[in-house]
């Protein structure tokens, strides 16, 4: 069955998807889980992330099977026009086309967006890049820690690890750059909505990565000249972390005057509130580092468990530490039914649920990502092509499947 007929917001969209590893997927997930029909296009090759263990099969690693649920796969060797020309065809039809290669290779191919738009002036073109077209970086290849590492991303992690760049552990770039081609997408749609038209988008990596960064971190650069460095001192403070506990670690976010005097009250220190450096917002900000350090002595000298007793109490905002492995077995997670189990050909899999939810049109999880170039005959077939037309592309090697 055609996920056309997809259940969700985004129900009866059809989405040509040229995007591999992760940040393109990522975005195209979210379109697959809010029930658009998602194509996803490969080469005879497949997604490099296909091949990423561990997975049940050598091409099904579990990464790409969870990041290409929903979608359908049509392989097509883009090297020969004939499949360039499918792939035009297939975009007449299309409402959204997104791609992840670089600049220079998409003009090669002659699937830049002035081909695309003529075919169908109604199509929304997504570029996914590393770097701007308009900068010197314009054609620089790049990944998640390349990016993480020119961003200022690895830098600021220095100043948490004693001085040592280090990346955060998790592809925080292409996810990040994933959902805001997600929302510039879909805003994209809403104005096609209004003019009948379509429109080109770019999404960079590197510029969304600064703009995430400088969000809270422009601090005092927000002005020319600077009143002070791009940075946002609690952050980078090194005792910012999960306070060790006599037993364990915990999270506790003791953030506006109301937290702090009930802080001091239900630890029996009513008379803190009196020192300047706790005076307000401003005063903690200043004296972060002496903030977090007193903070730190003090909740040593409980267990987790009492130190939960003691902020719910209160009513602060505070956790024990979990692992990813806790996850799997947290009960929250599991009364909120945020994990999807099915039963597949690779046996039982549990999926992350869609952390959204909508009230009239929710969205559903599809099946693992697909075997390489499973649905090239259904999609080809929905697509208007002949037997004779398919036969004759499958013996050439353009469409595979």
């Amino acid at each position: 069955m055609s996920r056309s007929k997809g259940r969700g917001p985004l129900a009866g969209l059809k989405v040509i998807d040229l995007t591999s590893v992760l940040m393109g997927p990522y975005t195209t997930q979210i379109f697959a889980d809010l029930g658009a029909d998602v194509i996803k296009v490969e080469s005879p090759e497949g997604d490099t992330t296909r091949y990423l263990p561990p997975g049940p099969t050598p091409d099904c690693g579990g990464m790409f099977m969870n990041l290409n649920r929903g979608k359908r796969s049509l392989v097509l060797d883009l090297k020969q026009l004939a499949a360039r020309q499918v792939l035009l065809r297939l975009c007449r039809q299309a409402d959204i086309f997104i791609h992840s290669m670089r600049a220079q290779a998409i003009r090669r191919l002659g699937l830049a967006y002035a081909a695309m738009a003529e075919a169908n002036p109604r199509l929304v073109y997504a570029n996914l890049y590393g770097f701007g077209r308009r900068g010197r970086y314009a054609n620089y290849p790049a990944y998640d820690d390349i990016i993480q590492a020119v961003s200022g991303l690895a830098d600021l992690q220095a100043r948490l690890s004693g001085g040592t760049p280090t990346y955060l552990a998790t592809v925080v770039a292409d996810k990040v750059a994933g959902l805001t081609a997600a929302y510039a997408v879909l805003a994209a749609l809403y104005a096609r909505e209004r003019t009948g038209v379509g429109q080109e988008i770019e999404v960079p990596m590197f510029e969304t990565m600064v703009s995430f960064a400088m969000t809270e971190h422009l601090g005092g650069s927000l002005f020319e000249p600077p009143i002070g460095p791009p940075e946002y001192p609690r952050i980078v403070a090194t005792e910012r972390q999960p306070y060790r506990t006599r037993d364990g670690y915990i999270a506790v976010m003791i953030y506006t005057d109301k937290h702090w005097r009930a802080f001091f009250d239900v630890i029996g220190n009513p008379e803190w509130s009196k020192d300047p450096m706790f005076a307000n917002i401003r005063c903690r900000t200043e004296n972060i580092r002496a903030v977090l350090g007193r903070v730190s002595a003090l909740i040593e000298r409980r267990t987790t468990d009492e130190w939960m007793e003691v902020f719910r109490a209160a009513q602060l905002p505070a956790m024990p530490l979990r692992s990813l492995t806790d996850l799997l077995h947290d009960d929250h997670l599991e009364e909120a039914g945020f994990w999807v189990r099915r039963e597949t050909e690779h046996g039982m899999v549990r999926f992350p649920g869609i952390p959204t939810d909508f009230s009239v049109t929710p969205g559903e999880i599809g099946n693992p990502g697909p075997r390489l170039g499973a649905h090239s005959l259904e999609v080809l077939e929905e697509a208007g092509f002949h037997a004779e037309e398919i036969a004759s592309l499958r013996k050439a090697g353009a469409v595979g499947g």
